[in-house]
């Protein structure tokens, strides 16, 4: 076989990023190996999110580029998928002539087949077939994958929610669960690679099962946190109105479940949340925050807000900030509205105007941007577990403790909060700390990450002896 070269660029959300996994995979059986340089490569895949306008138009740039490489590569296939694809499809061929397949979120494992009818016929396809609730198949555990220490694992596609601003349910398709046999089985194969964290990703992982009678998302969990060799679990997202007990009761009981969750509001107008087809209101969100802490004190809750969405006034803007002063997320996305056809948003009369809009975003990330960072300054003078993900993109020589040679790393706290720390000893240039829980002093908090030093590592340690080890 034959080998080429396979570029990926990837835009937008996490379900993308695992998407663009499996797309490298499924190519892979077709003699298809991935390059990080765009001039090498034989095939490129585009793929896109259409949730927000910014990131469309950010794919139709990026586009506009390929068409110019393939001006002198004659040979070069450029592939279109995702969320842009879904919707648009046969669009963009007439629309830019240097692409020769558009392919939608359900036709992953029919890309193979179309590229080679693309080699060998030189044909233009588009291949957007959407079934109403597909089978998911089993997902691709790649064999000559590079370990990584944390991975996303798709449990579930598509969405029954409708909210008014959303384009999900029409570009991803109805909400249907990947059997839990299926996850299992991916997630053992991540761990027999040295994955120690898994991210389950869905739209709203709350509903897992419910449309299928399988197992639901809280005893889905629970199975997972029995894999041997698996540390840490997340998810995300979280829909409010899904949120019940069983799984709020989880931060306690499952052990490998991290403290921290992603529950978007959107909104901390009853009004707003109305018009967004969000089905719960403002005091129903605050009483499942109340919930979530009383079960898990520590527990680090980070949310999504739409600014600017259709007939906002300033007091609906008012009651939204209110409730970011009153729930104090550890950290908040906040994005402007957009109309993204065919979301019945795109309907609703009373828009408003960029530059208000604009300003309002200013105002909740300026207040974000202050609590995210006090939040991180309480945390100095405690000492966090750590999984390690690796070396920091800065590596520092020197460090905090004089003239001893030293080594930045990075990982994550059970709280989602980003921590670089030096290791310093004799031996820190023989460490390999990646993948490995490390107890970490923190000493500062800064606005996006906490910075510290390992603590009790011995200046006579030679490659891992005790590091899973560390005590404060």
């Amino acid at each position: 076989m034959n080998l080429k070269r396979l570029y990926i660029h990837t835009i937008g959300c996490q379900m993308n990023v695992y998407d663009s996994e499996q797309i490298a995979m499924q190519l892979a059986a077709i003699g298809y190996e991935q390059t990080a340089t765009l001039d090498d490569a034989d095939l490129i895949i585009v793929n896109t999110c259409t949730v927000r306008a910014k990131a469309e138009q950010k794919a139709f740039s990026f586009l506009g580029r390929l068409a110019k490489i393939k001006r002198y590569k004659k040979r070069l296939i450029i592939g279109v998928g995702g969320c842009v694809a879904q919707q648009e499809g046969q669009r963009i061929l007439e629309r830019m002539p240097a692409i020769d397949l558009v392919f939608g979120t359900q036709a992953i494992e029919r890309l193979p087949h179309l590229i080679q009818q693309i080699e060998s016929r030189h044909c233009r396809i588009v291949d957007v077939d959407m079934a109403e609730r597909p089978d998911i198949p089993d997902s691709v555990v790649g064999q000559q994958e590079p370990v990584q220490v944390a991975k996303f694992v798709t449990i579930m596609r598509g969405c029954d929610n409708y909210c008014a601003y959303c384009v999900v349910p029409f570009v991803r398709g109805r909400e249907t669960s990947r059997q839990p046999e299926s996850i299992i089985r991916e997630i053992k194969a991540l761990v027999a690679k040295g994955v120690k964290e898994v991210t389950l990703l869905g739209q709203n992982v709350n509903s897992y099962g419910k449309n299928q009678n399988l197992c639901s998302f809280a005893e889905l969990l629970a199975m997972i946190n029995e894999v041997e060799g698996l540390v840490r679990i997340r998810f995300t997202t979280s829909h409010p109105k899904d949120l019940g007990t069983d799984l709020i009761s989880g931060f306690k009981d499952i052990i490998k479940l991290c403290s921290h969750i992603h529950l978007p509001v959107q909104s901390g107008s009853n009004r707003i949340l109305k018009r967004m087809n969000r089905n719960y209101t403002r005091e129903q969100y605050l009483d499942k925050v109340s919930e979530l802490r009383d079960t898990c004190p520590q527990i680090a809750i980070t949310s999504d807000i739409i600014v600017g969405f259709p007939g906002e006034t300033e007091t609906d803007f008012d009651q939204t900030l209110q409730l970011v002063e009153t729930v104090e997320f550890d950290g908040l996305f906040a994005f402007q509205y957009s109309d993204r056809p065919p979301a019945p948003a795109v309907k609703l009369p009373d828009k408003i105007s960029t530059s208000i809009i604009s300003n309002r975003l200013q105002v909740i990330l300026a207040y974000q941007d202050q609590l995210t960072r006090s939040k991180n300054q309480q945390m100095v003078g405690s000492t966090q577990q750590v999984l390690t993900d690796g070396l920091s993109k800065k590596e520092a020589a020197g460090g905090p403790a004089g003239g001893d040679p030293s080594l930045q790393w990075t990982g994550r706290t059970s709280t989602n909060k980003i921590v670089n720390f030096y290791v310093v000893a004799s031996t820190a240039n023989s460490l390999n700390l990646t993948g490995k829980m490390v107890a970490v002093h923190i000493d500062e908090g800064h606005s996006h990450s906490l910075s510290g030093r390992a603590v009790n590592l011995e200046p006579s340690l030679r490659g891992l002896k005790g590091v899973e080890n560390y005590a404060a």
